[in-house]
């Protein structure tokens, strides 16, 4: 086995890690050929490389009624091994505008990530056929670069966790053969077969095809990816220096800044900026829309576009990505630290304020009452916290979730902004939120 191309390719993937002491991995096993053979690889590489720590995860779908079968016998392969095996077992909601394999990937990634030791990095089995697939599957959908770049060799997931595919420049071919040499059981998953899903057709039908007519495409499609990705990652480059002149503190973009960029330029960096968000980008009709609303629209005019999973809204002249939020109950404040209706923590402390109440003072905290009026300290007059607001280029979806402290029915503070002028007292009391 350690005299093999594929075990070799594996050891070449995973030794610079355990150089900077990395050592603890953990397989994502399926009871597929592909994880099978990868965890029989690590485990051999574990006797060579004795600091090497492994374990083995499977998660659980419930989509088969397969399912526990290939639990159990990926929890008697690790037994024979004396591999540490963990099982995860999720639950698919289906999603409207999002697919079955989607949503079972997502949901695979998250509880390999919940059920595997702290610190171990994850490897996954999938293969170069697995990258052609997927390039494919793009290119049907009319991705543009960063879509064509399919699947790198790692991958961080937003916990911070690596995983890695040691496999990636592997074809399937080889892995099989490498399963039938050594005599490696591994269960077969019927439903690779079903011609329905788009990925299996691709797999049946259309690579054997290329393949046969033209020699060695498999891995002439790999390295077109390898290039691609190569020319993202250069792009990735100048995409960061266009958004550091773009992007402020808050977050927010800069359409000033990003009126002087050419059209693509404005596109790419736009969606540079939605990537800190949320993974699921505009489509292209919807990327035009904020462009051409958010560089052409007057300094206070309010723009409202819904995406996905948020809107993106104008503030300013600058772009920001904001997601619905609730707005707090309103209640009595009865302790020096309450727990909003929202997860907040609403803090009293004692200085610079406003006066203690009155004995028959009752002190509440509310939201969202934009004509409540107040006069704020060093501010010219009575009016509405909805002026104020306004006055203080307060963004307008921050407001309804701004406290505001009463005093019976008297506005006398305005959390993070104003202090009534009425009620200020250097030995008062004054608020702070704690997220």
């Amino acid at each position: 086995m350690h005299a093999t191309p594929l075990y070799q390719q594996v050891k070449s993937v995973i030794t610079p890690y355990v150089t900077e002491h990395k050592t603890a991995f953990t397989v994502a096993l399926s009871g597929g050929v592909d994880s099978v053979v990868l965890l029989h690889v690590m485990n051999a590489l574990k006797a060579e490389i004795p600091q090497l720590q492994l374990t083995a995860a499977y998660v659980n779908h419930g989509l088969s009624q397969y399912a526990d079968d290939w639990q159990a016998f990926c929890k008697k392969l690790c037994d024979a091994l004396a591999i540490t095996f963990y099982a995860a077992q999720v639950k698919i909601t289906n999603k409207s505008r999002t697919s079955l394999e989607e949503l079972a990937r997502d949901a695979r990634y998250q509880a390999l990530d919940q059920h595997s030791p702290s610190g171990s990095i994850i490897l996954l089995g999938q293969h170069l056929n697995d990258q052609l697939e997927t390039f494919l599957l793009r290119l049907k959908r009319g991705s543009g670069l960063q879509g064509l770049t399919s699947m790198r060799q790692i991958r961080t997931l937003n916990s911070g966790r690596e995983c890695l595919r040691p496999l990636l420049n592997t074809t399937r071919h080889s892995i099989e053969q490498f399963a039938t040499e050594f005599k490696l059981e591994h269960i077969t998953d019927d439903s690779n077969t079903d011609e329905r899903f788009d990925r299996n057709f691709i797999r049946q039908q259309i690579v054997p095809l290329l393949s046969e007519r033209f020699t060695g495409f498999e891995k002439s499609a790999a390295r077109s990816v390898n290039l691609l990705q190569q020319q993202q990652d250069v792009l990735d480059e100048y995409t960061q220096l266009d958004l550091s002149q773009c992007q402020n503190t808050q977050q927010g973009l800069s359409c000033i800044q990003l009126a002087n960029f050419s059209a693509a330029r404005q596109a790419n960096v736009l969606r540079c900026w939605l990537g800190q968000f949320t993974a699921l980008m505009p489509s292209q009709q919807q990327t035009q829309q904020i462009l051409t609303q958010g560089l052409t629209a007057k300094a206070d005019a309010q723009l409202l576009i819904q995406l996905t999973d948020g809107q993106v809204r104008r503030h300013q002249n600058f772009l920001y990505f904001v997601r619905e939020t609730t707005v707090p109950d309103s209640q009595s404040l009865t302790a020096q630290n309450q727990l909003l209706s929202d997860g907040r923590t609403l803090i009293q402390l004692s200085g610079i304020g406003v006066r203690k109440p009155l004995p028959d003072e009752h002190v509440s905290v509310q939201f969202n009452c934009p004509q409540a009026r107040i006069k704020p300290l060093k501010k010219p007059g009575h009016n509405s916290i909805k002026h104020w607001f306004k006055d203080a280029k307060v963004a307008p979806w921050l407001r309804a979730n701004v406290p505001l402290i009463f005093y019976n029915e008297q506005l006398v503070y305005v959390v993070g902004h104003f202090i009534s002028a009425e009620h200020v007292s250097e030995k008062g009391v004054f608020w702070e939120v704690k997220t």
